[in-house]
């Protein structure tokens, strides 16, 4: 687990309702890149593992027989239940609300496991490993995230805001290093994180963690981003509140004052009250088990 940090239920608690319209989707073309790289043939069956409301399922469920989801929070398993019932794939999904430590939790086994920017958060060990005796012969463990702007010291005010995002298009950029400002004047410097603050961030260092539970890999996939996206002030703000570390009960009695400041802060930048940003690419890192055809 994290240095000093200890899980509790609260960490993404309230967030789910933001995630359809706040969150970016991923890349255009995962799901057929992934059907390439895996030989996805619209059988087996798929375990997306901290699945959040269901989006990184979703988007695969076509490619599988049946999939599962499976996430500690209850709004993201209800988010997860009514999306799996609007895309008509409800009779073939299951929804449990756990934390990945707890599997197997008698799910059976796989083709694949996808951890769509989740397993930071777990017991990477523990949860690799057993992920690993979930797997059947031929399966495959696949982590998905964005791919941030590689940039270098000086570029901007935030490590992971890209100054550039906005040159020649219709309107400006979210003002994310302005918003990271905003945050940290209500909830503190340090990352909050649940109950707890992330002094340190979340860990890294995956490909020790996977390797040290029997993996081979990666096959790394880049899926190309790019679009141009408009993103209105409702659309900033429920991506502010989406996230863990700004999650909406972590301001309280000062929840409404803090929305209010970040709507003035929004108005500022943008008089038209419309965003211009680019889709970012998804990256795809592909590990199988060592040993097994």
């Amino acid at each position: 687990m994290i240095d000093g940090w200890t899980w509790d239920e609260t960490l993404f608690a309230g967030t789910a309702a933001y995630y359809e319209r706040g969150r970016l989707p991923y890349a255009p073309g995962l799901a057929d890149a992934l059907a390439g790289v895996l030989r996805l043939d619209g059988r087996g069956r798929l375990l997306d593992v901290g699945c959040g409301p269901g989006t990184l399922a979703l988007l695969l469920a076509h490619r599988f027989e049946e999939v599962a989801g499976v996430d500690p929070d209850a709004g993201m398993i209800a988010a997860a239940r009514r999306a799996a019932k609007a895309a008509e794939v409800a009779g073939r999904s299951t929804w449990l609300r756990i934390r990945a430590e707890q599997l197997p939790a008698g799910l059976g086994t796989f083709t694949v496991a996808t951890f769509g920017q989740s397993f930071h958060w777990m017991d990477r060990d523990l949860v690799a490993a057993t992920v690993r005796g979930m797997l059947r012969p031929g399966g495959a463990l696949v982590h998905v995230s964005d791919l941030k702007p590689d940039l270098k010291p000086g570029d901007g005010p935030n490590p992971k805001e890209d100054p550039r995002p906005a040159e020649g298009l219709p309107h400006p950029p979210v003002p994310d290093a302005a918003i990271g400002e905003l945050v940290r004047r209500y909830l503190g410097p340090v990352r909050r994180a649940g109950r707890g603050l992330l002094a340190a961030g979340t860990p890294g260092n995956e490909s020790a963690v996977l390797a040290r539970a029997g993996f081979a890999g990666p096959e790394r996939v880049v899926v190309p981003g790019g679009l141009v996206l408009e993103r209105t002030v409702d659309d900033v703000v429920a991506g502010v509140f989406s996230m863990s570390f700004s999650a909406p009960h972590l301001f309280g009695p000062g929840r409404a004052a803090f929305e209010a400041d970040l709507r003035r802060l929004l108005a500022r930048a943008s008089a038209a009250g419309r965003f211009s940003v680019r889709q970012p690419a998804t990256e795809v890192f592909v590990w199988r088990p060592v040993g097994v055809p």
